[in-house]
């Protein structure tokens, strides 16, 4: 079909120049390590590059990788960076969204929501099914719509080693029901007449009625908590879960559904101030054994939540997907939820949605007992803040001739440069969708120009001119556009490193030295995690840090106002969320007042 024939015309990820690749790699670690350990990383990128040495053999591999394959690196990344990562995939890889508060009267009010949003997202399936999906574009090049095809009916199966995904979204086995999550007890809702057209929001809203009249009593195992645990403890509870018949008919039907619907009991109650960090925390986890965590399959691609008290929003497992295709699905949905309702349909009764059954042994017990545990443990030492920053949104950057993301990736290195004293490893990730398959590299907003920024910006004026500092904060956004710009292009140099050591692995030669290096280490350990995912919905996409002394920062700038998401861990005493986002926003006050400051004139 057409979709076959974009992805056909798309050109293959490129293998980058390995002398560019170790040039810039040399240059990423100057601000981040002493001079020292940088003379030493320089000695063995010298060996790694000499003329017939190790480098350019694996270089060559990888060339002829490139030729064989659609995606040189696609495969090996799906692999390094998801289905072999083994810490549990709630905070450590699924980002939650936050959906603006809904007001809903009463139960039929989230209901029928719910109802609205179901209909919206198989909305939005037909034109993934009838490829009719317009193809996005950036910079005026066609990018990969690869992502579409891989979030709805599909699901990530626990391995002992290495997990899997299935997808049920193409040919005779294709999904034509959801799950819907109530009070930890899981249903199985065909959502398609028997003519094929999809059910409408009447016709779902008196399907999620029946369900939540068949859950109210709550004496129901949590089964859904197995999913929060670390991948190998889910794998061996999976495979003695699924030695039941039932049990294993009924994990199989959530694996193949089309995506999860999860109906929420309302959050414990909050001041107005913390509840949308409280709502990032929920979409994130659930808020532990106690509130909703049982309430989700979080191996399941996609997962709407409704609360009672009108928290919504959605979290989903990252494998197949980035941020950005995900919110194109939310603003389409939330789109959808405003729109009146033309046809009252016609009452056919349906079926009973079918309660999918499990039967607990005393070790599934115990399994289920340790997850809690843990889970309530991960969720203690997560520590969310939602900001919104009302100061101004992109329209400034914009009319000062920055680009927006350059402009909040410079705040973010002076927030954190006023707190620590030093700069650190910054990822931000850059989409690699101009390319088939393509996935993401990491921009590295920490550079010579942002940390020589940040260090002017406290000193007194005396000892550097207000019109120097200004310089300096346009040529550090600048560098940091050339670089996000070249990543995107697929000249970035992490994939590139990764795939170059993964190629020694592969023809079983000695890891490189330049791999076992501390400055390599130093480089891939990210204390800034950060995601820019704009979207028209006033919404926020959170996440956790990606190292246990990190901060994980998502932000989506609108007209004249930003949001951001910051986490950190309670267990690291040197990270704060609610400091950080104290510090982020005077940077972006001082910046700005930097770029309308008029210089006083000379008496």
């Amino acid at each position: 079909g057409r979709v076959l024939l974009h992805q056909e015309a798309l050109p293959s990820l490129p293998v980058p120049p390995l002398q560019q690749t170790l040039d810039r790699y040399l240059q990423a670690l100057q601000p981040i390590i002493s001079e020292e350990e940088w003379n030493h990383t320089q000695e063995l990128v010298n060996e790694f590059r000499r003329p017939g040495g190790v480098g350019e053999r694996l270089q060559k591999g990888l060339e002829r990788r490139a030729k064989k394959t659609e995606n040189w690196l696609s495969d090996w990344w799906l692999k390094t960076a998801y289905l072999e990562y083994r810490l549990p995939v709630v905070v450590h890889s699924s980002p939650g969204v936050v959906l603006p508060k809904q007001d809903f009267l009463d139960r039929q009010g989230q209901l029928r929501f719910a109802a609205k949003l179901i209909e919206g997202v198989l909305d939005f399936k037909t034109m993934i099914d009838n490829e009719t999906l317009p193809v996005e574009y950036m910079g005026g090049k066609p990018l990969c719509m690869n992502q579409y095809y891989q979030i709805l009916s599909s699901c990530r199966i626990p391995g002992p080693k290495r997990d899997s995904i299935v997808n049920y979204a193409k040919g005779k086995k294709q999904s034509r029901h959801i799950t819907v999550v109530h009070n930890f007890q899981f249903f199985e809702l065909d959502v398609y007449n028997s003519d094929g057209s999809p059910l409408t929001t009447d016709q779902l809203f008196i399907q999620l009625e029946k369900i939540w009249n068949t859950s109210l009593q709550t004496n129901k195992e949590p089964i859904g908590i197995l999913t929060t645990n670390h991948r190998n403890s889910w794998a061996k509870a999976y495979n003695n879960l699924l030695k039941d018949k039932t049990n294993k008919e009924s994990v199989r039907a959530i694996e193949k559904s089309i995506f999860t619907v999860c109906l929420d009991a309302p959050m414990p109650r909050v001041s107005e101030d913390i509840y949308k960090s409280r709502v990032a925390a929920q979409m994130l986890h659930g808020g532990g054994s106690r509130w909703n965590s049982g309430n989700r399959w979080f191996d399941k691609t996609l997962q709407f939540i409704i609360a009672e008290d009108g928290s919504c929003g959605l979290v989903y497992e990252h494998a197949p997907s980035e941020g950005p295709p995900i919110v194109t699905l939310l603003d389409h949905i939330v789109e959808y939820t405003k729109k009146p309702e033309l046809i009252r349909s016609p009452m056919i009764p349906l079926p009973m949605p079918k309660k999918l059954r499990f039967n607990i042994t005393p070790e599934i017990k115990t399994d289920i007992e340790k997850a809690k545990q843990n889970l309530n443990i991960m969720v203690q030492d997560l520590d969310v803040k939602v900001m919104v920053f009302h100061q101004f949104g992109k329209n400034f950057p914009k009319s000062e001739k920055i680009s927006p993301d350059a402009f909040i990736q410079q705040a973010l290195q002076l927030a954190y440069y006023r707190m620590y004293g030093h700069a650190c490893a910054t990822y931000e990730s850059a989409s690699l969708r101009m390319f088939r398959l393509g996935r993401t590299d990491t921009i590295r907003s920490t550079s010579v120009d942002s940390l020589k920024f940040v260090q002017a910006m406290d000193k007194p004026d005396k000892s550097v001119r207000i019109s120097k500092k200004r310089n300096l904060l346009r040529r550090a956004t600048q560098a940091h556009r050339e670089y996000a710009d070249m990543a995107i292009r697929g000249n970035a140099i992490d994939r590139h490193l990764l795939g170059l050591k993964l190629q020694a692995i592969e023809d079983l030669v000695s890891i490189p030295e330049l791999f076992m290096d501390t400055a390599y280490a130093v480089a891939m350990h990210f204390n800034l995690s950060t995601s820019q995912v704009p979207a028209k919905t006033d919404c926020v996409m959170c996440f956790g840090p990606v190292v246990p002394d990190g901060y994980g920062v998502c932000y989506n700038p609108m007209a004249e106002h930003i949001n951001f998401a910051i986490s950190a861990f309670n267990s690291c005493a040197e990270t704060n969320a609610a400091r950080m986002a104290h510090y982020l926003e005077k940077a972006l006050l001082d910046m700005r007042m930097l770029l309308q400051s008029t210089p006083k004139s000379k008496l």
